[in-house]
């Protein structure tokens, strides 16, 4: 059994059922990510594990041990808010020693544990500072330090980030994956941050209106896309709408130019995929599909430049690097671009 099992988890509000028939298991020391929009339940899944929600259905285990009818405080949790939550009138130190005072341990004990903690974030110099005195990224150091001083069985953190600016988010989820290994603590991390999810998680539960529609490895989410919700909503996909030619052989035509893919077609039209990155600017060594269009944007973004071409009425958008000496294509230019079909997803309807 998983070290946390979510089973038939369901939660109603009123008529509106917000999370229905979720199911996870959660092995021990895991990171994973629950990813998705805003209204997909993802927190409201946190919220029943944390035990501030009661589940409609279902039941939550952590080490084998039934906790759904438990209260939050006796189900030894961690949580780290979006707003941080510290309390404003106690110092760094005190905000990290909290829960281990509320536990009735000794002075000791708890200085040596705040100091721990105070050193593991990266402040051990700033325990008799107020909230007030700090940053937004060591605010929430703090925050992270206090839920994992009382040393909890699974730790939440409940888009932690989503308050800082770009370049502190970077750094501070790297820190955070960080210090999750260093202690092998089991984590669930919600986020509707792509990124933040694909570059740190050990697996991410892709979540559309209140199911998980695909579980699975962040290699596995981005390049093996399952549902038509998740091909669309992780990364930037290229859709493009194909012609069965031969659909025992699985050969179709895409803007006039066919594409064998070697795979059983249905019959009539289907949806094909492709990332920016799988798309090559003029031919390519093992790549078997040509196709013909003309450039309407070029968007450059340093290293990458990202170009968008009209294929008959089809727009794809593609990647190549930036070279200083060949400047890309100018709006309007007919160009050539190259594909390997292994490199096509078929999207299910």
């Amino acid at each position: 059994m998983a070290f946390l099992d979510l089973s038939h988890l369901e939660k109603s509000f009123g008529a509106t059922r917000v999370v229905k028939d979720f199911n996870l298991g959660i092995d021990k020391g895991e990171f994973v990510s629950f990813l998705g929009p805003s209204g997909c339940g993802k927190t409201t899944v946190l919220r029943m594990v944390a035990g501030f929600e009661t589940p409609t259905a279902g039941r939550i285990q952590i080490d084998g041990k039934d906790v759904t009818d438990i209260k939050p405080a006796a189900r030894n949790i961690g949580m780290v808010f979006q707003a941080y939550a510290l309390f404003p009138n106690l110092t760094v130190a005190q905000n990290v020693g909290f829960g281990l005072r509320v536990k009735h341990m000794a002075r000791a004990e708890i200085d040596a544990r705040v100091e721990e903690m105070l050193a593991i974030i990266g402040l051990a110099d700033f325990g008799a500072r107020y909230p007030f005195q700090l940053s937004g990224g060591q605010q929430q150091r703090v925050a992270l330090a206090r839920a994992l001083a009382p040393r909890p069985h699974v730790l939440l953190l409940d888009e932690p980030l989503s308050a800082l600016d770009a370049k502190i988010r970077v750094s501070l989820r790297e820190e955070i994956r960080a210090i999750q290994q260093k202690l092998g603590i089991t984590t669930i991390f919600v986020t509707h941050d792509q990124e933040e999810a694909l570059s740190i998680s050990d697996r991410i539960v892709v979540m559309h209106q209140g199911i998980a529609d695909q579980v699975g490895t962040p290699f596995e989410i981005y390049n093996r896309p399952t549902t038509r919700f998740v091909a669309g909503f992780v990364g930037t996909l290229n859709l493009m709408e194909a012609e069965v030619i031969d659909a025992e052989a699985g050969v179709a035509r895409i803007a006039g130019a066919p594409v064998v893919l070697g795979r059983v077609l249905p019959k009539g039209k289907v949806t094909l995929a492709a990332r920016p990155e799988a798309i090559m600017l003029g031919r390519g060594t093992g790549r078997d599909t040509v196709l013909t269009g003309r450039i309407t944007d070029v968007n450059f973004l340093g290293s990458v430049i990202r170009l968008r071409a009209d294929l008959g009425g089809q727009l794809i958008d593609f990647d190549t690097f930036n070279a200083p000496d060949a400047p890309p294509p100018k709006p309007g230019t007919e160009v050539e671009l190259s594909l390997a079909a292994r490199d096509l997803m078929i999207i299910p309807e």
